[in-house]
């Protein structure tokens, strides 16, 4: 659609033009709720006053005395002022101000709402702020000049007039007079309003405004201003706005004063305040604080809070004395100005004019207010002078530092805030409707207010910059005056820390409210504000900008002082955090410390602090190479003397070690390129490392102190200093052990030609000094240091421990001249022994490799028992000797002659020890012993022998192998004089057997010591086993024990030679001529079996050697028992043999149960297999009975039969699967043992089940027309199959072929006439045929069940054709399993413990579908209700229009007679007059063509009530209510016919109206539509006193008498038949109705006319009526299914009746047309029941009460009732199903 030409069309040729109209009150309701702030009306009469450029304003509030509390009766205006304030209420505002008089133009923008000062210079620009004044006034008046305007109401309008005052009596001031809407208003808040005016004045151009009530002058405030300076703009400030809309041309400053002079009842505050003073309090003060309320709740317990309550009420004390005393107060304020100009566009100028009435101006003015520090001084200085003003605080709410902090002024205060400690002055800033905040949504105004805070933020940094720029001043004044001129001193910088905080804390943005954007807007310009990314900040050197500025570090303040940063005490201020995290502070560079290094030098505490910070950096990565060098090489240090010889200065870049631990001590001297420890103390060596730094190690060191040697003095000369050495020394020997191998070989060639060792001879090389314990010779240069030194170290160095052996045998072993006569020598080779085993460690390897190899000592040369004494005359090599032993002198062995008393000679004495080290032998070797053991001396060989096994392990002669020796040194038993070697002989005496030597019976425990093993090579075993086999069964017996323990060393391929060899004795009996004669044959062991077997011990071979040998049998392949493939065999070979010598059918059949346990061992012998299939080796039985005649009764018992068994081939044998057929051909068959594993096993040779071999042909009769039935049949075996393969499946789960869902997708069910099946036994030519009521057959792709229609179906057969479908191999046991599936209901199905409750669950949903059904089906019926309406109102359309006379009311007739009937003439009469002498339910059981007996109308009278008397004649008819009413009068008869819709409408109405009994639901009575045909009826429904008994089985509620004569559980339990019969028979009447069945209810009572009634829609009928007129006749007989169409019929007359109420409560003609009216609508579904109820065949009821379906016999209309709820409490019968 084109709205544009809509409009342009409305516009052209719409209809007149009207004004729009406005409702003035209403308007300026609207305007005020806008208006929502403190102090409206206040706030705009001083800004227009503002506005009128007046200097002064006077606000006064006129009151009125209490009309309740008088005046108190003294002159004391204090007494008085508190009686005003506390009793008085407001009269009248007056607001006078000395502005310029209203001009024409004021006069007429007052009378306009909306209109706004055009002015771009004021503030005003909505045009509503004047209408504030409304708010509490009703009528003002407003005088000005020479003229007056009143203002009055007109309704909701709003009229004023005009006054020209005349010459004279006009003012020059402007007086705003606004007299109060009522006289209960109390005063306001005094403080409140003093804080209000003080922030007004801050920044409105007023110089002074004062605060009266009646005549007190509560408060008068003054403000002055200093002269104005001018402020430079930088440079490199950005004037411009991001935007460019707004460009900042100049600032000034000023400073202002606001002086305060107030009377001390602004801070009075009365003790009996009013519950409603505070009408113009503020807000936070009226609403209520739930800090206030627990600090009143703790206030008790809190000590600080009873301070604060002790000094509030003190002062209060002090005001309260005189209130009318004043007081004054003043604060100091600085003033920041910015003249702005704008440049916008003009269509940015015209839309922001459209929205504000006013175009934007030209230039602007905006102000930032702050307060100093020094004026933050002096005006708390101001307000500390006395106590009101401190309780008083006047200006709480002007000094931006405190809370709620800096707000945006449009003239006044706005509750924005700037987030920042400064007030902002914005009068150009466009503010919301109600002027509370910045408008920051619309488009236009939101950019112009943008473009408004960025000046305002660029004016902030200019304002910060200047307050900086002044507190550098002040420093650096403080610093000339103190005179050092080197800048500030640490103390003059400390004493201007607060006033830099209070700077920085005035400039920090935080979070502004309500709107974040303000605070946001200004910061970001406040930062982007300059040019370059720096700004001012206050730090160790002064004011200086941020990147001349480093953040301090305590580490680095150690050793540089004199870079400029953040002070301690302002790192964490929120400014300074800001700037870190804006990048502009950085931490201290090493370009920082690099040149603050290079212009000084450190002192001592510097440089070790220095140290410190720079190898930290080095080790964790903070400095890189290039930064540690350049530290280092700038670095110098000065240190005082005494601090080391390195001397005063120590320059860092030429340090290379350190000095590390006590290596060397710090008093020793160091090289110059060492820096001292007393710099290093404390530094971890890892950071000295990553300077690059080595620890000074000893070679270096050593070689300083040799090089510098020549150069020192004589106490610090190595060479030359006995003590100097000795120190030196002693360091070298304690770090020994530390230095590298390298290092040690570099000590000792740097000493090894010093005279470094002070002797006794002086100072000596290492190599010509020996060690101080060698005292062999006087003459000798020993050491004499007085620190021991470690001998390690001195025998690297090549200091001597021993005397060459040269000088020790030209010295000591040379005869000397005295004793050259006698012959010996000065010492024996005892004594030289002992000499060089004291000094054996200090032999040069040299010399002992000489003493090995020299003979030095003699042999043992004594006589026999004195070998000792004498030694020999020749001298030996120490290792051609043994020591001393007797042990070894039996073995006549050459030993060491040591003289001496036996066991001078001791091993682990250190004599022994060297000779042990030159080579003397302890022990021979065991070859040596083995040619002792083989000599022809037996004494030798005896001793030798004991010698060896006595020393086996402590010589450790294990580890030679003896058993590979060749020489005979081992005796046998039974023979000492033949030896053999050790190879040749065992110890095992079983082993003698085969021939083997064995081991004297002594030397057996040492056996494994000459290598002589327990058992001969079992290889041999066998040969000789295999080449001589055992004779007879002794023979054998021994044999094969013996191989027995032997068994696991029998490798496979011994196993597989014993296996194949003949080795087994075996008896065998020949048949002779006389007698058998028994032989002896060699069999194999794998063809013979252990043990003995009365089975098969004439069959195959069993031998019985013993438990012992049958092991070793075992293992060579002989079995305990024949395989079951050794058994097939000989069944399969000889089956009539082995048949005859097992001698009973049933061993043969455990045979044949063995071998069908292992059939698949037997099917991988795919011959054996083959022939198994064709041999005649099964057992099969067949049944002989005796014989009977002809004429015998089939049903009587036959005598046990005789079974036969027979071998015969697999084929011809049969499985028994079908027990029938069996009966039916059994004389022809042969058939297997009925075991499951034999079955199978039969059957796996090629035995078939006699099912194969039965040919079954079903023949099924014509289908019936009536397939209900079938349908419900299938529904029952779906959900019973479920259950019943769930439990077979626990017992026999490999018989199921199909689950429950292929037989859901595949069954079908049928009803037939009849069912047929013939049998036929292939190859055999018999046939048997008989009848069955159900059979399964697979036709056209689909399983189809067959139901015969002829009573009811064997639910047996029908199990057994279902498993036909289920089951690979069906049996008896499963169709007997699964009839009681078929034919229990659920409920005792799950009583036997059966989950059926997912099932009755399914059966619920099935209901509620149901239940949706019927809905679905009532809504179709409305709607062709609703179509035939239509089709009624189309056809009477003609005859409406032509019957236009009005006819006589005519009286009510019956529905359905004629306007001829005579019953025009007639006046209606009551139902009981014109109701037939038999009844209606006669009547209508005629219609039907069911006559009932007289007896049954007799009884039917004497339940029936009698008949009520005959009502008067209502001429107005029924109600058109339906329920009774007779108020309304019955609209007059045009001579037409209800549309039949209407009737119906009404029906359908009714039945929608049932519900259940006690339902959660409200029973709402139908509407209905008046019918004019309603005749009257009368019928009463009484109330009942019933009580819930139980549910019947399908579920409906049965209520009894509370007055029942009989406990109601034994009236149940003998009425269930009758109970079950009854709700089957209502649930079938509520189904012709399409009711739910939940709405009908059953009810008992003993004595009463009550058929049945209805209650609020939920319908009961009376049991007693049906058990005594219907009970008896329905049950079991010919005439049950008449007397069930009776019963049903009388029923469903008494159920139209009840419907009827439901649309009529009381018994009227109404009630008795609508019952009618049922009766004929639902008449054909009525008779379609009678009719298939008649044609179904009787049913016996079951004594349980079984629940029928709704048709009769198998047919099934309608599906079964869900069952009623599982409860034992309330419900005691079961549920009884169709097929109980």
């Amino acid at each position: 659609m084109d709205y544009s030409r809509l409009r342009a069309a409305a516009l052209k040729d719409g209809e007149d033009e009207e004004a729009v109209t406005v409702d003035t009150r209403a308007l300026i309701d609207k305007v005020l709720a806008r208006y929502s702030g403190e102090w409206t009306t206040l706030r705009e009469l001083i800004q227009n006053a503002a506005d009128a450029q007046a200097t002064t304003v006077k606000i006064k509030w006129e009151t009125l005395p209490s009309t309740q509390v008088p005046l108190p009766q003294t002159t004391n205006r204090s007494e008085l002022l508190k009686h005003t304030v506390t009793h008085h209420t407001l009269r009248r505002l007056l607001v006078q101000n000395n502005g310029q008089p209203f001009t024409k133009t004021d006069w007429g923008r007052l009378k306009r709402i909306a209109e706004g000062n055009p002015d771009e210079t004021k503030i005003g620009a909505f045009g509503v702020g004047f209408y504030s004044v409304f708010a509490d006034c009703e009528e003002p008046f407003v005088s000005s000049g020479n003229e007056a305007m009143a203002f009055y109401w007109k309704g909701n309008a709003l009229f004023t007039r005009k006054l020209q005052l005349p010459a004279g009596q006009g003012s020059s001031d402007t007086a705003f007079v606004l007299d109060y809407r009522n006289s209960t208003t109390p005063l306001p808040n005094l403080l409140s309003i003093g804080q209000f005016l003080a922030t007004s004045l801050t920044f409105v151009a007023l110089q002074k405004i004062e605060f009266w009530i009646d005549d007190y002058q509560i408060l008068a405030l003054q403000k002055k201003t200093s002269p104005s300076a001018n402020v430079p703009i930088p440079r490199d400030l950005e004037t411009r706005t991001k935007d460019g809309l707004m460009t900042l041309s100049a600032v000034e400053r000023t400073s202002a004063q606001i002086n305060a002079t107030f009377m001390s009842a602004i801070g009075w505050k009365p003790q009996a305040a009013k519950a409603n003073d505070t009408y113009y309090s503020s807000a936070s003060e009226q609403l209520p604080s739930l800090k206030s309320f627990f600090s009143r709740l703790t206030s008790g317990g809190n000590p600080a809070n009873n301070k604060k309550a002790k000094e509030e009420k003190a002062a209060q004390d002090a005001i309260a004395e005189d209130l009318t005393a004043t007081s004054t107060s003043s604060i100091f304020l600085r003033v920041t100005t910015g003249a702005i100009r704008t440049q916008v566009t003009a269509a940015f100028s015209a839309e922001l004019e459209r929205a504000t009435k006013k175009p934007p101006p030209k230039t602007t003015k905006l102000a930032i207010l702050t307060s100093s520090y020094d004026e933050a001084q002096a005006s708390e200085s101001s307000s500390a002078t006395n106590q009101v003003s401190k309780t008083a605080d006047v200006f709480a709410s002007v000094l931006p530092s405190k809370k709620p902090g800096g707000r945006i002024f449009i003239g006044f205060p706005t509750t924005q805030t700037t987030g920042a400690g400064m007030h902002i002055s914005a009068p150009s800033v466009i503010p919301t409707v109600e002027r509370e905040a910045i408008d920051l949504n619309a488009r236009w105004v939101r950019s112009w207010n943008i473009e408004m805070l960025r000046v305002a933020g660029i004016m902030t940094r200019l304002a910060f910059a200047n307050e900086m720029g002044d507190l550098n001043t002040k420093l650096k004044a403080a610093s000339d005056a103190t005179g050092k001129g080197a800048g500030p001193i640490p103390a003059d910088v400390a004493k201007f820390v607060p006033e830099a905080m209070h700077i920085l804390k005035t400039y920090t943005f935080g979070d502004s409210t309500p709107s974040a954007h303000v605070a946001q807007i200004i910061e970001e310009a406040f930062w982007m504000a300059y040019k370059k990314p720096a700004i001012e900040v206050y730090s160790s050197r002064g004011v200086l900008l941020t990147t001349k500025v480093r953040n301090s570090s305590d580490e680095l303040a150690k050793f540089v002082s004199g870079i400029p940063v953040i002070l301690k005490d302002m790192k964490d201020a929120p400014f300074i955090r800001k700037l870190t995290d804006f990048g502009l502070i950085m931490s201290i560079t090493v370009d920082d410390v690099v040149q603050e290094l290079g212009a000084k030098a450190l002192d001592k505490d510097q440089l070790r602090h220095f140290i410190a910070w720079v190898g930290k950096g080095a080790a964790t990565g903070e400095l890189d190479s290039s930064s540690k060098r350049r530290l280092l090489d700038v670095a110098v240090a000065t240190v005082s003397e005494g601090s080391g010889d390195s001397g005063d200065i120590i320059a860092l870049g030429s340090v290379e070690h350190y000095l590390s631990g006590s290596q060397i001590p710090s008093s020793m001297p160091v090289p110059p390129t060492t820096l001292p420890i007393a710099f290093t103390v404390n530094i971890p060596l890892t950071h000295l490392q990553a300077l690059g730094w080595q620890p000074l190690e000893i070679v270096p060191w050593l070689k300083f102190l040799v090089d510098s040697a020549p150069t020192k003095e004589d106490d610090q000369n190595l060479t030359k200093s006995p003590e100097f050495a000795s120190q030196v020394l002693s360091v070298l020997s304690k770090n020994w052990e530390n230095i590298s191998l390298a290092g040690k070989g570099m000590v000792a060639n740097i000493l090894q030609n010093v005279t470094v060792m002070p002797t006794k001879m002086g100072m000596k090389k290492p190599g010509e000094s020996f060690f101080s314990s060698v005292k062999l010779f006087d003459d000798l240069p020993v050491l004499q240091v007085k620190v021991p030194l470690k001998d390690k170290f001195l025998t690297a160095l090549g200091v001597r421990k021993t005397v060459d052996l040269d000088t020790i045998f030209t010295r000591l072993l040379n005869p000397s001249a005295e004793e050259g006569e006698k012959g010996r020598a000065k010492w024996s080779h005892v004594e030289l022994i002992k000499y060089l085993a004291s000094v054996k460690d200090d032999i040069p390897a040299a010399d002992m490799k000489k003493l090995k190899e020299s003979r030095l000592v003699p042999a043992e040369a004594g006589p026999a028992g004195m070998e000792s004494t004498q030694p020999s005359s020749a001298r030996y090599r120490v290792s051609e000797l043994f020591e001393p032993k007797d042990t070894l002198r039996s073995l006549k062995l050459p030993l060491l002659q040591w003289p001496g008393p036996p066991g001078s000679y001791r091993v682990s004495s250190p004599e022994g020890r060297f000779l042990s080290l030159l080579g003397l032998r302890s022990f021979p070797t065991v070859p040596e012993l083995v040619d002792m053991m083989a000599s022809s001396d037996a004494s030798l060989r005896k001793n030798a022998m004991t010698y060896f096994i006595a020393n086996h392990q402590l010589n450790n002669y294990a580890s030679f192998d003896l058993s590979g020796t060749k020489k005979a040194i081992l005796p046998l038993q039974g023979n000492d004089t033949k030896l053999v070697a050790p190879s040749a002989c065992v110890t095992d005496v079983k082993a003698a057997v085969l021939g083997y030597s064995i081991l004297k019976a002594e030397l057996h425990d040492h056996a494994s010591k000459f290598g002589v093993p327990r058992d001969p090579p079992i290889t041999g075993c066998v040969e000789r086993l295999l080449a001589n086999p055992p004779q007879d069964r002794q023979a054998a017996t021994i044999l094969f024990e013996y191989f027995t323990t032997r068994i696991g060393d029998l490798g496979q391929n011994h196993i597989a030679r014993l296996r194949d060899a003949a080795i087994v004795p075996v008896r065998r009996q020949k048949a002779g001529s006389e007698k058998p004669v028994a032989t002896m044959e060699l069999v194999r062991p794998q063809n013979v079996y252990l043990g003995s077997s009365s089975t098969y011990g004439d069959i195959f071979d069993f031998v019985d050697f013993g438990t012992n040998a049958n092991t070793f049998l075992f293992k060579c392949g002989a079995k305990t028992e024949p395989t079951k493939v050794e058994l097939a065999e000989l069944a399969c070979g000889e089956p009539a043999r082995l048949l005859s010598v097992l001698q009973s059918s049933e061993k043969y059949l455990n045979l044949l149960r063995s071998l069908a346990d292992d059939i698949r061992t037997l099917k991988r012998d795919k011959t054996l297999f083959k022939k198994m299939q064709n041999s005649a080796f099964l057992l099969g039985s067949r049944e002989i009975s005796q014989g009977k005649t002809k004429e015998a009764d089939p049903n009587d018992e036959d005598e046990a039969p005789i079974r036969q068994y027979q071998l015969a081939k697999p084929s011809d044998i049969v499985i028994l699967d079908d027990y029938i057929s069996y009966r039916l051909f059994k004389n022809s068959l042969l058939c297997a043992p009925e075991e499951d594993a034999l079955e199978a096993f039969y059957m796996a040779l090629g035995s078939e089940t006699l099912g194969s071999k039965i040919q079954e042909d079903i023949r099924i009769g014509a289908h019936t027309e009536k397939q209900e039935g079938a349908e419900w049949l299938r529904k029952h075996v779906l959900e019973r199959t479920k259950i019943f393969l769930y439990e077979y499946a626990k017992y026999k789960p490999d018989s199921i072929k199909h689950d429950a869902k292929w037989l859901e997708k595949n069954l079908k069910v049928e009803v037939v006439r009849s069912v047929a099946l013939r049998r036929s036994l292939r190859g055999q030519g018999q046939t048997h045929t008989e009848r069955r009521s159900a059979a399964s057959a697979h036709t056209g792709g689909a399983w189809i069940l067959y139901v015969a229609a002829e009573g009811r179906p064997d639910m047996y057969q029908v199990g057994q054709a279902i498993c036909q479908l289920l089951l690979s191999r069906p049996s008896q046991q499963a169709y007997f399993f699964f009839e009681p599936f078929l034919k229990l209901d659920l409920l005792n199905l799950r009583d036997r413990g059966y989950n059926v409750d997912r099932i009755l669950r399914a059966k619920a949903a099935e209901a509620r579908i149901a239940e949706e059904e019927r809905r679905k089906a009532l809504e179709e019926e409305q709607r062709k209700i609703q179509e035939r309406e239509k089709e009624w109102t189309r056809q009477n359309q003609a005859a409406e229009a032509a019957n236009q006379e009005i006819a006589r009311p005519p009286i009510p007739k019956m529905p359905g007679s004629f306007d001829d009937s005579p019953e025009d003439e007639i006046l209606p009469t009551s139902p009981q007059d014109r109701r037939p002498k038999r009844g209606l339910f006669s009547n209508l059981s005629r219609k039907l063509g069911f006559e009932s007996t007289d007896e049954l109308e007799k009884q039917l009278s004497n339940f029936l009530p009698a008949p009520e008397p005959k009502p008067p004649t209502d001429v107005a008819g029924p109600s058109s209510s339906g329920h009774g009413g007779h108020g309304q009068k019955r609209p007059q008869d045009d001579g037409r016919v209800t549309s039949p819709a209407v009737v119906q409408q009404n029906l359908l109405n009714a039945i929608r109206s049932t519900r259940a009994h006690d339902s959660n639901t409200m029973f709402s009575p139908p509407t209905t539509e008046l019918v004019k045909e309603q005749a009257t009826y009368c019928d009463s429904t009484s109330a009942q006193n019933l009580n819930f008994a139980a549910e019947a089985p399908g579920g409906m509620r049965v209520f009894v008498d509370r007055e029942l004569s009989v406990e109601p559980g034994k009236f149940l339990t003998d009425q269930v038949g009758a109970i079950a019969q009854f709700e089957t028979l209502l649930r079938d009447i509520g189904g012709i109705y399409g009711l739910n069945p939940c709405a009908v209810h059953i009810f008992y009572d003993e004595k009463g006319g009550t058929i049945a009634f209805n209650s609020n829609g939920s319908v009961f009928c009376n049991l007693r009526f049906f058990i005594q007129l219907h009970s008896t006749g329905m049950k079991s007989g010919s005439g049950a299914n008449q007397a069930r169409v009776e019963a049903a019929t009388w029923w469903w007359v008494v159920m139209a009746h009840e419907l009827a109420h439901n649309l009529v409560k009381p018994h009227n003609s109404d009630h008795s047309y609508y019952t009618e009216s049922f009766i004929q609508q639902y008449f054909p579904k009525m008779m379609a029941k009678a009719v298939l109820w008649t044609q179904a065949p009787a049913q016996a009821s079951t004594s349980r009460g079984a629940a029928e379906t709704s048709s009769a016999g198998f047919e099934a209309g309608q599906p079964l009732p869900p069952p009623p709820p599982y409860n034992r409490g309330s419900a005691p019968t079961g549920y009884q199903s169709l097929l109980d």
